[in-house]
């Protein structure tokens, strides 16, 4: 965490104000016109993920625990599909890091200029940007989840694990009372972008395992991992 001044992008001096921090910028880089530069990656990317994840089984606007049950059994309902899956969600973040692509081979000495900044797709502000708009979003959400009464024990990028009376994320939810559906602003199931999926679910005992370990339990909550179980 930075002690002094310090590089932020929009996003995160934007909801920073919000919160009602008093931020005053020393210098900026600003650009002078604004477009939807990176949109036809996104929607393309987009498409092909919901229409794969139908063809896998699980569509927009299912019932959160038809929604669960789906997830549970997706990736074994067609291996090939499931290898498009993975190559989707590849694409993505091996897009998103080819904008801020790091020196690669052993030839490269420190301080040299390396292939990727001469290229147009050198853009480490968009990154920051995509970065920062991800990771205020995430944080508005677990904001009213505070609200309504839910905090997270742990927080890892874009995975939030919150102590609950039971297994189920449908519990975990804070509903209206009256409609019965989530509240507005919080984390909802679903497949569509924005919404979010069921990582895994542990024993409150091996969370403070993980943690009297010193890890994460956000990184491992994945029912595969085996960390706080040796």
């Amino acid at each position: 965490r930075p002690t002094g001044p310090a590089w932020y992008a929009t996003p995160t001096l934007a909801y920073a104000v919000e919160l009602g921090a008093d931020v005053r910028p020393l210098e900026a880089w600003i650009r002078p016109e604004a477009g939807p530069y990176l949109d036809p990656w996104y929607e393309r990317l987009r498409d092909a993920y919901l229409a794969t994840m139908a063809d896998l089984g699980v569509t927009k606007g299912m019932p959160e625990p038809e929604f669960l049950a789906a997830m549970e059994r997706h990736k074994a309902a067609d291996p090939a599909l499931a290898a498009v899956l993975s190559a989707i969600k590849a694409t993505v973040k091996g897009g998103i890091g080819k904008l801020r692509e790091r020196p690669q081979g052993i030839r490269h000495r420190a301080g040299e200029r390396w292939p990727a900044l001469e290229r147009p797709t050198w853009r480490p502000d968009i990154r920051a940007a995509v970065i920062a708009q991800a990771r205020t979003n995430m944080h508005r959400k677990m904001m009213r989840m505070a609200e309504a009464g839910r905090y997270p024990i742990a927080v890892l990028s874009d995975c939030v694990v919150y102590p609950a009376t039971s297994a189920s994320p449908i519990d975990l939810l804070p509903r209206d009372a009256t409609s019965g559906k989530p509240l507005p602003g919080v984390f909802r199931l679903g497949v569509s972008p924005g919404m979010v999926k069921l990582e895994g679910a542990r024993e409150f005992w091996w969370a403070a395992q993980v943690m009297e370990q010193g890890h994460n339990p956000a990184r491992h909550i994945k029912e595969s991992d085996s960390r706080g179980d040796e």
